[in-house]
């Protein structure tokens, strides 16, 4: 090919990302390398046939421009990234830290009435947890076995099914906000009751001590997260029943935004508690000391990113 032919089928694309490297913002990650690979095939004919010419510098040097603004844009992107983490979620913790309260006494209270209502009925926890689990779990400890439920299944497999539920609990907990917040409420009364029930069950057969060293291994980040997913959820019901000076639409979208957003940083904990109750929960043998420092670790990791780390931003 004629290298004025190749100029005549090829300019306009040229000129074209021209304009999109003056303006970096409107040009996304996807359509930078689609150019980059253009170009470079078109600078790989150049060179080829016109080596010399001043097409081939022209190529090269618009070549190098998108070269360098695809790394500028990753590495932007990985400042982003390090800011959501490092700055403006713990933020949005400290922002909203009063609903992180309400949540922590809703989930609180509904723990105390489900360990009262096992205590005074035994009948209640065959209510909450259904005769199935009940069942199984008086087998258990009549096999001196009482935590044998977290060695029934595939580590992996377990890992998966256990991890994507308590995310999908999360974002339940956080999209229930939209029912003016009652919804979620209910959501976080329910688990309290729950989790209440289960060690008040354990505590009859005197084993709430094991119960709480094998189930707060993984429990700790567990319920930590869905209490904070439920204080995502009343963010967003505050934005539409207090919408303050904003229109009401404006308020819940902006509520929801921040909602969601606390509630995306929780995958995290998610994923690490999935992987607690797969792969080390079953070990309920395991030295106390052992079990006391994972504990105290996971403690101290929310106490320290969710509540302390928070207030340091801020000073």
């Amino acid at each position: 090919m004629r290298e004025v032919k190749f100029l005549r089928q090829n300019a306009p694309h040229w000129k074209k990302f021209e304009q999109l490297l003056k303006q970096p913002k409107k040009a996304d990650a996807d359509e930078l390398a689609d150019l980059y690979t253009r170009l470079t095939d078109d600078l790989a004919w150049a060179q080829t046939y016109y080596p010399n010419s001043e097409t081939t510098a022209y190529l090269n040097e618009l070549t190098a421009k998108v070269h360098e603004q695809i790394y500028e844009n990753k590495k932007e992107d990985k400042r982003r990234i390090l800011h959501f983490w490092k700055q403006e979620l713990p933020q949005l913790y400290y922002k909203h830290h009063l609903k992180l309260t309400i949540a922590f006494t809703v989930f609180v209270i509904a723990l105390g009435i489900g360990i009262i209502s096992e205590l005074n009925d035994p009948d209640f926890s065959r209510m909450i947890l259904g005769d199935q689990y009940v069942n199984m779990t008086i087998h258990n400890i009549e096999q001196n076995d009482p935590m044998a439920v977290y060695k029934q299944d595939h580590s992996m497999d377990m890992f998966l099914g256990i991890t994507i539920n308590n995310i999908r609990v999360s974002f339940m907990a956080f999209v229930s906000g939209v029912l003016a917040s009652v919804g979620t409420g209910l959501l976080l009364m329910y688990n309290g009751i729950f989790i209440g029930a289960f060690l008040a069950m354990f505590s009859k057969y005197g084993l709430v001590t094991e119960s709480l060293l094998v189930v707060f291994i993984h429990g700790t980040l567990e319920l930590s997260a869905i209490v904070i997913a439920g204080a995502a959820g009343i963010v967003m019901g505050n934005g539409i029943l207090f919408p303050g000076s904003y229109k009401r639409l404006t308020s819940f979208k902006q509520s929801a935004r921040e909602g969601l957003k606390m509630t995306f940083g929780l995958v995290p904990i998610f994923i690490l508690a999935g992987f607690l109750e797969s792969f080390v929960t079953r070990y309920t043998e395991m030295p106390l000391l052992l079990s006391l420092f994972i504990i105290a670790g996971s403690l101290l990791f929310v106490l320290w990113y969710f509540i302390l780390y928070p207030r340091h931003l801020q000073q």
